[in-house]
């Protein structure tokens, strides 16, 4: 289950400082936002389908579980992308609020980070649980953890 929590993390936290050095040498502003969030939604977009494709594999090869593969993959693109645009917006937000966008962007940044990628695996692990058995049920191979042995 933590597999999108670093990843959506370390992709974030460089974007929140950049947007506020960008804001505190006045290259942006605050009505800049709709630019900004673009561009961190498309780069998160893109980083996110490679990692999210490499990690499916990954599960894949452990696991033998194309619907599992499926469920990484796509909790890892959408806390990716959450990630992304949560470290371009809450600068820009704290900075409409005047509020100071170096104190208190990296707290807001962890969480909403955390909080997605939990809510991204275990949403979409519920939405696609059927998905799971059912391909899981038309490959003919029975899945069964790693650490489980048939008796």
């Amino acid at each position: 289950m933590p597999v999108p929590f670093p990843r959506s993390a370390i992709h974030a936290c460089p974007i929140s400082p950049v947007v506020i050095r960008a804001l505190a040498l006045r290259e942006i502003t605050t009505a800049h936002w709709r630019q900004v969030v673009l561009k961190e939604f498309l780069t998160a977009l893109t980083n996110g389908v490679a990692v999210a494709a490499t990690t499916a594999l990954g599960v894949y090869l452990w696991a033998r579980s194309w619907g599992l593969s499926l469920i990484i993959g796509l909790s890892m693109v959408l806390s990716m992308i959450i990630a992304g645009v949560a470290g371009a917006v809450i600068p820009i937000l704290l900075t409409k609020l005047r509020q100071d966008p170096a104190q208190s962007s990296s707290i807001v940044l962890t969480t909403v980070t955390d909080v997605a990628g939990f809510f991204s695996f275990l949403g979409i692990a519920t939405l696609l649980l059927h998905t799971l058995y059912a391909i899981e049920a038309n490959s003919g191979v029975a899945w069964q953890p790693r650490w489980r042995h048939a008796e």
